[in-house]
């Protein structure tokens, strides 16, 4: 074995080892969403009305003009996005829920996840997210250090917590430490802390503890501050950072007009040398406290008059910011507006799981067995391939997501840059999915190979060349792949985003398993063995179809599809656009309900209908491969509440429970749609740019052509279907764009090669040939990935059921439009511009 061929099995070992680790063991590494594992999704909106009216109340904005105020708003906004995300965060964390998963999105919006949270508890969760926060300020014991001795001397913990003493700056300091049992989470809720409150303190104090960070530990410090504040949050107007001559940072506070006389009093007495601290070398604390947790406790040096303060200590950038912020939530309260709800039942997430890697297992099952079937000793090598594409995957996923990320700012991402992105049921269509367009390029070069051989050459040889040939065909095809993946990612939200990043990650990591490590099979095989020749089955000869001639009938055949489908659609959505769009569109509540009875729409209708909620779509759901059959409620937004109670309490003797909510704001909704649309426009102009790069720009004409007729034609027919359209359909449009224009290149590829080959042709002769030569490759894929989509549409069950059935109907068209719609097209654009047939494309 050459030195070259040992680094790349090396280096296949190391990828492999990385990649295993990081999903071993899989219960601790891979991190499942709320629609596999169960729970809720809060995001909570900043409305610019809200900001606007406070920024008018401001005494020192009395004189500004509209467009001066109309300015400042955006900046405000995102502002006290932060003040909210610390308010929301410390509240939740006060409820004793575990692992939420809490961020920004947008300038003025927080997301809110929260697992395994039941249904009684979403309706007290929400008046908690949108309760304002509480600050308050409240001085600290005259002999707090004496009396924190005492509780080390003696060794007193408070619950849940033991003394610890570590080496700090250069002296040994006490701290609590949580005393955590295995397994047991570091939950601290509103229980939990009153009884703290009450540990050891003396009368009319309570016992707090603040959080310092000591090398990578989390250790605390005790102090008994009052019950009584001194000062509430409403009376401070501002908190900033600012700088020494250190460049050290420090936080900067300003009071209003009634807070600054009170902080004057309060500082005055509590001062060295005060009445309330005659001591000139005595410290007197002021606790700075927020919903009941303590975040800083300065002492008070100095008399302060005027309304302005700072607070000092040996603060990293990130504690003054997150102190600062805390400040500012306080004295800045902002009404904010829970504007989408999503709920998902731990056991509906349960059945996803069940349902969703039984497809994905089948699918691959299904694609191997083909594989293998069909391409012989080939096609083991191919299996070989594409086991390492799953074996490869979560390092793909990897870093995908952290690239990605870079730019977006994802949550899809762990804290930890070397974590896999979260697993949603997206995502495991993605993978399943991912799985079938990886034979994609091994068929690609079986069939190269194939060629080459017959042209008799030796089999080293036609290896060789079957690998250099099929290269630039399955980079070019694969990377208008990754194009629409990537606006998945940055238009999309939530789960589709996982299912963006899991999509490109799989086309990156089949294009290394696929063209090296079958390569490297290849070499190993052919090196040590005998093997003259490669045995593969042929269902497809060589055909000689005068493709071309039939397009005007292929046209008006796809024309009267588009256009009949469409109409349908335009009538079904002037009725009602709720039997067209999704709820991710129009906006509005979707309730599903579980039930042991199954009861008549019209009476679950007429119970609705008596809370006086009308517009109601009712319907029951089952996939092929569910166990049980579920209730679809679909009202306006702000109703579902009402829908919600009417079934539960109508008919609970039948058992109906709520198992998943989704209820989206009408703005929410046609932001979503605007996404969308951006989304699908981005792609196709990428798409343009790149195909009139690697080609011509009639090539790029007609791909887009048939991009148009293949999203018009699956998005047609699956209304047709009676289902809706929703953002995970667009996610099925963006990955059928990217398959289409992946088997169209690989026609414009092979016309590229022939033109320079065939200078005795016309061009017409040239494509109908290309489309000949490649015939058997396109039907090859089409199946193989048709099995992983077949997979999904059985076995995939929920919103897996739809997108599947909409990729099948893209598949179809995709197939058809590529022989039929896309060449013609180019064809026609091209004698439009007067070029000679016989055009030689850039390489």
């Amino acid at each position: 074995m050459s030195k070259q061929a040992l680094w790349k099995w090396l280096i296949l070992i190391l990828l492999t080892a990385f990649s295993l680790a990081l999903i071993y063991p899989p219960g601790e590494k891979i991190r499942l969403g709320l629609d596999l594992r169960g729970g809720t999704s809060f995001t909570v909106e900043i409305t610019a009305s809200n900001v606007e009216a406070q920024l008018r109340s401001d005494p020192d904005l009395k004189e500004a003009t509209d467009a001066e105020i109309a300015r400042r708003v955006p900046l405000e906004v995102k502002k006290m996005q932060e003040q909210v995300l610390e308010i929301i965060r410390n509240r939740v964390d006060a409820m004793g829920l575990s692992e939420p998963v809490i961020y920004p999105e947008k300038d003025n919006r927080v997301v809110v996840q929260i697992p395994g949270l039941k249904e009684e508890q979403r309706e007290q969760a929400a008046k908690t997210i949108k309760k304002a926060a509480y600050l308050e300020f409240s001085m600290v014991h005259d002999e707090n250090d004496k009396l924190v001795e005492k509780l080390f001397a003696r060794g007193l913990s408070p619950e849940g917590y033991k003394i610890v003493s570590e080496e700090n700056r250069g002296r040994s300091r006490h701290f609590y430490k949580r005393d955590l049992k295995p397994g047991e989470k570091d939950v601290v809720d509103e229980n939990f802390r009153a009884r703290m409150e009450t540990f050891q303190a003396p009368t009319g104090f309570r016992f707090l503890l603040m959080e310092e960070k000591v090398g990578a530990q989390k250790l605390y410090i005790p102090y008994f501050a009052r019950k009584v504040s001194e000062l509430k949050g409403d009376s401070l107007k501002s908190a900033g950072i600012e700088y020494d001559q250190m460049s050290r940072p420090y936080v900067t506070l300003k009071f209003n007009k009634k807070g600054s006389v009170r902080f004057a009093d309060i500082t005055s007495k509590y001062a060295p040398g005060g009445i309330k601290n005659p001591n000139p070398e005595g410290r007197r604390y002021l606790a700075i406290v927020m919903d009941g947790k303590l975040y800083s406790a300065p002492y008070i040096k100095t008399a302060i008059f005027g309304g302005e303060a700072v607070i000092e200590g040996d603060f990293s950038m990130q504690e003054a910011q997150e102190l600062a912020i805390v400040l500012r939530s306080g004295s800045l309260p902002v009404p904010v507006e829970i504007v989408w709800t999503v709920s998902v039942d731990p056991t509906l997430g349960k059945e996803s799981i069940r349902s969703g890697t039984t497809a994905a297992l089948y699918g691959s099952i299904a694609v191997a067995a083909f594989m293998i079937a069909y391409y012989l000793m080939t096609g083991v090598i191919a299996n070989i391939g594409l086991l390492f594409n799953l074996i490869l995957l979560p390092l793909g996923l990897m870093v995908t997501a952290g690239f990605l990320g870079l730019f977006a700012g994802s949550s899809m991402m762990s804290s930890s840059a070397i974590a896999l992105p979260v697993l949603t049921l997206p995502g495991i269509a993605g993978i399943a999915l991912t799985l079938g367009m990886a034979v994609d390029a091994n068929v690609l070069i079986n069939e190269r190979i194939r060629e080459e051989l017959r042209a008799g050459k030796r089999l080293v040889t036609a290896v060789e060349a079957g690998y250099e040939r099929a290269f630039l065909t399955i980079f070019d095809s694969n990377m208008t792949t990754v194009i629409a993946a990537v606006i998945l990612f940055f238009f999309g939200t939530g789960a589709i985003r996982g299912f963006g990043i899991t999509l490109a990650a799989g086309i990156v990591v089949s294009m290394y398993s696929s063209v090296v490590v079958t390569r490297m099979v290849f070499d190993f095989v052919v090196a040590r063995t005998n093997l003259q020749t490669l045995h593969m089955l042929t269902f497809f000869k060589v055909t000689a179809i005068d493709f071309l001639a039939r397009r005007k009938l292929a046209v008006s055949l796809s024309l009267v599809v588009i256009i009949g489908t469409w109409a349908f659609i335009g009538v079904r959505g002037f009725r009602d656009k709720a039997l067209v769009l999704g709820t991710d569109f129009t906006g509005g509540s979707s309730i599903t309900f579980a039930f042991n009875q199954k009861q008549p729409e019209d009476k679950i209708r007429a119970a609705i209908e008596a809370r006086g909620v009308r517009d109601v779509n009712i319907q029951y759901q089952k996939a092929m491969e569910m166990s049980a059959e579920y209730l679809q409620v679909r009202t306006g937004f702000g109703a579902g509440d009402k829908a919600k109670a009417a079934v539960s309490e109508t008919f609970a003797s039948a058992g109906y429970h709520v198992i998943g909510e989704d209820s989206l704001g009408p703005q929410i909704g046609g932001e979503v749609m605007l996404k969308a649309v951006y989304a699908l426009t981005i792609a196709l102009l990428l798409m343009i740019v790149y195909i009139s790069w690697r080609f011509e720009f009639a090539f790029a004409i007609g791909g887009i052509v048939a991009l148009f007729h293949d999203v018009l034609m699956a998005a047609g027919l699956y209304c047709l279907c009676g289902r809706q359209i929703n953002m995970t359909i667009v996610a099925a449009l963006l990955t059928i764009i990217g398959y289409s224009i992946n088997d169209t290149i690989v026609i414009f590829d092979r016309i590229r090669e022939n033109v320079k080959l065939m200078r005795d042709k016309n061009f017409i002769e040239i494509c109908n040939l290309s489309i000949n030569q490649t015939l058997s490759r396109t039907i090859l894929t089409s199946f193989a990935t048709a099995l992983s989509v077949l997979m999904l549409f059985f076995f995939g069950g929920g919103a897996i059921n739809d997108f599947a059935l909409i990729m099948i109907f893209g598949m179809i068209s995709g197939t058809y439009s590529t022989v039929f719609i896309a060449t013609p097209v180019m064809i026609w654009f091209k004698s439009k511009q007067k070029e000679h047939p016989a055009v030689a494309a850039k390489a």
